[in-house]
């Protein structure tokens, strides 16, 4: 079975193959940061600490909201991923007042 290390909280849990990581957090509660759920916000960002190999492909989503240059940096949205391998992720607590701002008003466009 697959392990994901969510290093920023601490937890390591076995999960199956093929499994979302934002539900895996939510659900063994590791903590990523997140709003919506569905790829609208951004605020699932996640940086990928190791294991980038055992991830599924990058989605349109992700690269509308992080851009490539995130992307390339080993940055993924933790809602769009889905898990096939040990991975390590982490995720900073840089300005999640801010972050939470946009997410609602990307939340509010959407509807």
């Amino acid at each position: 079975m697959p392990t994901v290390t969510f290093q920023t909280s601490g937890k390591t849990i076995e999960i199956d193959k093929d499994t979302n990581l934002l539900r895996t957090s939510i659900r063994f509660e590791g903590s990523v940061p997140y709003k919506c759920g569905g790829g609208l916000c951004g605020t699932c960002k996640v940086r990928i600490v190791d294991g980038q190999e055992n991830l599924s492909k990058v989605m349109k989503k992700e690269v509308a909201r992080l851009g490539e240059e995130k992307i390339e940096q080993g940055f993924r949205l933790a809602c769009q991923t889905f898990i096939n391998g040990d991975v390590t992720v982490a995720w900073g607590e840089e300005d999640l007042e801010r972050l939470n701002k946009i997410a609602q008003r990307r939340i509010n466009a959407a509807q």
